[in-house]
């Protein structure tokens, strides 16, 4: 079995119980046209995202990397009325394009779409003393996932799911020596997690349309 099936499968499940509708599927499409990176998660892991949030009865999501909107789309759709989901985009070109795809998609009132980078961005959000955050996905620069970790764990309650994608990098996270910034980015990101003890987490590895990789799930259990 090799990426060729892998794809199949995928747009096999994608078909099936993912069920990918057509203000998705536009999101993706838009985003291409545009020129955007092909890097936004798979129709399977956005239900995936989806479901976690129901399950944690999310009513305030934290998403660090827009790009152009579609995980946003599969988020915001979990939330209850009255939830909110703030997301945070370093590319104002990008914003750009997820603000277009979000108002399709009719969820653009529960979104919460700041432009600017990460690392300003969240010490600005940790001042305004909102209600913490019951889950946060991280999918930006793998080089910042320490600094934007330590951060969704300092803005989210006992009980919060954190999630953070393209933590596998196609086996290079085995290379202790490698010097791809977002390979060290991981490394580092999974040191902090093993000494952590406000955590409780797991990696998957995942195969499909976008190859190898995998995501970590980590559940707040301490203060």
């Amino acid at each position: 079995m090799g990426r060729t099936q892998w794809a199949d499968v995928d747009r096999y499940i994608n078909a099936t119980p993912v069920g990918e509708d057509e203000a998705l599927a536009g999101a993706i499409r838009a985003s291409a046209q545009a020129g955007l990176p092909p890097i936004h998660v798979s129709p399977a892991q956005g239900k995936l995202l989806h479901l976690i949030a129901r399950l944690q009865g999310a009513r305030e999501v934290l998403e660090i990397g827009t790009l152009g909107g579609y995980s946003t789309i599969w988020l915001a759709r979990a939330l209850p009325d009255g939830g909110r989901l703030v997301t945070l985009e370093a590319e104002p070109r990008h914003a750009e394009v997820a603000r277009a795809n979000l108002e399709r998609a009719q969820v653009s009132s529960r979104v919460d779409l700041r432009v600017g980078r990460a690392q300003e961005l969240l010490p600005a959000l940790a001042a305004e003393g909102r209600p913490p955050f019951d889950l946060v996905f991280i999918d930006a620069d793998k080089a910042g996932i320490p600094e934007y970790f330590a951060w969704a764990l300092r803005l989210s309650r006992r009980g919060a799911a954190i999630i953070v994608d393209n933590v596998v990098r196609q086996g290079s996270v085995l290379d202790a020596a490698s010097t791809d910034p977002s390979v060290q980015g991981v490394r580092r990101f999974n040191e902090l997690l093993a000494a952590e003890r406000r955590v409780s987490a797991t990696t998957v590895q995942t195969v499909g349309t976008k190859g190898y990789d995998g995501f970590t799930l980590a559940v707040v259990v301490g203060d």
